[in-house]
């Protein structure tokens, strides 16, 4: 739930299974788990904008589903000293997890890995970026992190932002289907040399294009200006 929705520490442990909508596949984030010392204190999301209904993948949905089934396992083995807490995630016997055991738990696993630290708050980040690398629009990324505005997800994944909006522009030319290239043919056009043109007739031939404004433009309206020739309008039936 962190590394692809991106929910921050409380609001994963906080989740409560009637969050869940199976038909919509989405989950409403309503309530959080926080610390104050040590001691658990359960809220409303960090902002108003934290209270928000993020939309759930395939695979994070299947994750759900089996985690349905082994807590319901669990439940029946631990049988009347199950704790009914109602939460999403619990300990084998059913009660919340803690929010600073999720923390301790999982620089555990990441020291066992032999992968370089992170942090659990920086898997937010992936879900962020992975989001961003796939193209998805700022805004929607924004409002699943739980921003309560665009630019705070701008001014954080700024060095992310750029490669996104290229494989964006290059995944949307892509979807354009496109025949066979034709190559252009090499035609070698000998140009004639210009002639010389006395003033008299410059100036002429500048009134005359102007008056008429059929197959020329001027660059300029005073002494010395030049006739640019462009092709006829006419098009070849």
């Amino acid at each position: 739930m962190i590394t692809f929705r991106g929910l921050r520490r409380g609001e994963a442990c906080g989740l409560r299974k009637t969050d869940w909508n199976r038909t919509q596949k989405t989950l409403t984030i309503a309530t959080q788990l926080v610390l104050d010392g040590w001691e658990v204190i359960e809220n409303a999301p960090k902002t108003d904008s934290g209270e928000r209904v993020v939309a759930l993948d395939d695979y994070t949905d299947e994750a759900l589903d089996e985690q349905e089934l082994r807590q319901e396992a669990e439940r029946l083995e631990w049988g009347e000293a199950w704790v009914d807490s109602g939460r999403m995630f619990t300990t084998p016997h059913g009660s919340p997890i803690h929010p600073g055991w999720l923390t301790d738990h999982f620089e555990r696993l990441v020291e066992l890995s032999d992968l370089p630290p992170i942090r659990l708050h920086d898997l937010r980040h992936v879900a962020a970026s992975l989001m961003l690398a796939a193209g998805v629009d700022v805004k929607i990324v924004s409002e699943t992190l739980g921003h309560s505005d665009t630019r705070i997800t701008r001014d954080i994944y700024q060095s992310v932002m750029p490669k996104a909006a290229q494989e964006a522009a290059e995944a949307t030319a892509a979807i354009v289907p496109r025949g066979a290239t034709r190559q252009p043919k090499h035609v070698t056009v000998e140009e004639p040399q210009p002639k010389a043109v006395e003033a008299p007739q410059q100036e002429l031939a500048l009134a005359t294009a102007i008056t008429a404004g059929r197959d020329g433009h001027t660059s300029a309206t005073h002494e010395g200006a030049k006739i640019i020739a462009f092709p006829s309008r006419r098009v070849r039936s």
